[in-house]
């Protein structure tokens, strides 16, 4: 309770002190404090004339009693007077502890450095390994592109993957223009889109029938592309609308539907042309687009041809059962059939499953050995998966395929399709499919 005799003045709050006031010449007041056989009591011939204030930081140990400089001083300081001293035994134990802790974080600071150095040494080989092989490509290979391409050599280069600064015209040169596409046609076709854009109406996407618009128009109309730019590699954010590729990707996938109008656009495109925008000029990757969604294994997914999807999704089968027995017999068990993972993989070429990176470098040999290294690098992921996957059920193992880890090491899962043999009883996968499209294809079941 405050005194009455001292209305101006707060009383001490710890409960250990006797209460009193004095004067600090300034008109107020600060109590005194005696604590009863404690260290810290306030001895008042200390406040008397000439005496200097304690300075903060003596202030703060004093309360504290003492202050660790750090986590030795907490280890192998001794106690406070206040407390009993520590025994021999638990000094020495102290001791040993902290030699320990040291010991440990020494050696953890040392392999850390051993990991850095070793990353660093790996980084400048790999630069310098990329950096060779592009002027092995810039000097020799592509200048005589027609008679190099098919040599042994150029392909062991193409299959370690093709340095970034020529992947673009390496990429060009090997899918080629058979469409005879002009830079003009894109032109061309891009102004035709844009007017198509001005003049469409707007209409919700949920009802192909809206307006009148027939299911070609719709998948070429301006929204759905809008709608699907947005969802292509969100986590670059360079083609999200503002970012620098928004309006190249966005005239890619336009010119298109009006370059094929019986295609029209379909939800996965937008993958592709990204991963060619980052490696070609806008009207080159045009061109690019083009050709590669013109092979026949491409045109039978985009034009959603479901018998011819069948007979690759059979012959995909014949070299799975025959690469991997053990996981084709436990999908089957499951019902996992082929459609489930690979329609995505086929669609996107693997650009929205697999890192960008990784991607790319499948981009290499599949614009050398075509479709088939597509369903290759399919079970090339099976193979590097099998352990995993034979111990999932049919929910497990379809969730796994559709989302694939975000870290997969190029070099591991490349040594697993080098593994795997596109031979079945002597027959070729080209053979495989061909007799598959002669007879009627087994129907998958469900």
């Amino acid at each position: 309770m405050v005194n009455s005799n001292f209305p101006n003045k707060k009383p001490c709050l710890c409960f250990k002190c006797s209460h009193g006031w004095r004067s600090n010449g300034q008109g107020v007041s600060r109590p005194t404090l005696s604590h009863t056989g404690g260290e810290y009591g306030t001895n008042s011939s200390r406040d008397g004339p000439g005496h200097s204030p304690p300075s903060p930081r003596q202030s703060v140990r004093k309360n504290l009693d003492f202050e660790p400089l750090s986590t030795t001083a907490l280890i192998l300081e001794d106690r406070p007077a206040n407390l009993p001293a520590k025994p021999a035994e638990e000094a020495q134990k102290h001791r040993q502890q902290y030699e320990e802790m040291v010991a440990q974080a020494k050696k953890r600071e040392l392999k850390e450095a051993q990991k850095r150095r070793k990353q660093l040494e790996d980084r400048c080989k790999l630069e310098e390994s990329i950096g060779n092989a592009a002027q092995t490509w810039n000097h020799e290979i592509l200048p005589n592109w027609s008679a190099m391409c098919t040599s042994r050599r150029v392909r062991e280069l193409w299959w370690q993957g093709v340095p970034p600064s020529v992947r673009g015209k390496v990429w060009s040169l090997a899918v080629g223009n058979e469409l005879n596409i002009t830079h003009e046609l894109f032109n061309i076709c891009l102004a035709r889109a844009r007017e198509k854009w001005k003049s469409m109406p707007t209409a919700p996407l949920t009802d192909p029938e809206t307006e009148g618009l027939s299911l070609a128009d719709r998948e070429a109309s301006l929204e759905l592309i809008k709608l699907d730019i947005s969802r292509t590699f969100p986590h670059l954010c360079i083609f999200q609308q503002g970012g620098p590729y928004y309006d190249m990707l966005h005239s890619i996938l336009g010119a298109y539907t009006c370059y094929r109008p019986d295609v029209g656009y379909v939800q996965g495109m937008s993958f592709i042309a990204a991963v060619l925008i980052l490696n070609l000029d806008t009207a080159d990757a045009f061109i690019a687009f083009a050709n590669l969604l013109n092979k026949p294994c491409q045109m039978a997914f985009f034009r959603v041809d479901h018998s011819l999807m069948l007979k690759y999704f059979a012959a995909f089968e014949v070299f799975f059962e025959e690469n991997l027995p053990k996981l084709f017999v436990h999908f089957k068990e499951n019902n996992l059939t082929p459609d489930i993972y690979l329609i995505d993989w086929i669609f996107t070429l693997y650009s929205k499953s697999l890192p960008l990176d990784l991607a790319c470098r499948v981009w290499d040999v599949f614009c050398r050995d075509g479709d088939e290294f597509l369903f290759r690098v399919a079970l090339g992921i099976l193979r590097l998966y099998e352990d995993v996957l034979t111990r999932m059920d049919f929910i497990h193992n379809a969730q796994f395929l559709t989302r694939l880890p975000d870290h997969i090491s190029p070099d591991q899962l490349f040594s697993h399709i080098l593994a795997v043999h596109m031979t079945s009883k002597n027959r070729k996968w080209g053979q495989v499919l061909q007799a598959l499209q002669e007879r009627n294809s087994p129907v998958l079941k469900r």
